[in-house]
């Protein structure tokens, strides 16, 4: 028997005094038009506001953008751009290693990377710079872990190069 199955048998087989009726979504519901977004990294948060009307993210499941009453969800995040539209019409921009996106039903998201840095921290001549020595590597005779390390070192560089364009 599936994992799933077990789940729901299980859930099946609760006292229905236990549970707690599921919230669904209606078209026509009437939403806050505000997020309340934190990033986080591991020893620091780095952005924490209450005024953001839209953010852009780099999931693996392909670019998304959440606004306010966005469907709960878990998204992996792949190296990229992270953009924080804010009420004022200004934006921030953010470039992350990756990590993952949470959406709860309250318009609360949170974000957890790795790395993150304001997009503005980077030169692209830097990037391009460190381009080159990554795929010297990548290309070389060193050993496996050298070269697999170039690769995902050359993935993240491609994706903030495309980033700072």
């Amino acid at each position: 028997m599936s994992a799933l199955r077990i789940a729901r048998s299980a859930l099946r087989a609760r006292p229905t005094s236990f549970r707690t009726p599921l919230s669904r979504r209606g078209y026509a519901d009437v939403a806050s038009d505000k997020i309340k977004l934190s990033l986080s990294l591991p020893h620091q948060s780095i952005f924490k506001s209450t005024d953001v009307v839209q953010v852009n993210l780099a999931a693996e499941t392909g670019d998304m953008g959440v606004l306010a009453n966005h469907v709960p969800s878990i998204e992996q995040l792949k190296p990229g751009l992270l953009e924080v539209i804010e009420e004022s019409g200004g934006s921030k921009q953010f470039f992350l290693s990756g990590g993952f996106a949470v959406v709860q039903p309250d318009s609360q998201l949170s974000i957890n990377a790795v790395e993150g840095f304001a997009l503005e921290d980077f030169s692209a001549e830097a990037v391009k710079n460190q381009i080159a020595e990554a795929q010297k590597v990548a290309s070389g005779s060193g050993s496996e872990t050298d070269i697999a390390e170039a690769k995902v070192e050359l993935e993240v560089l491609e994706s903030l190069q495309a980033a700072l364009k």
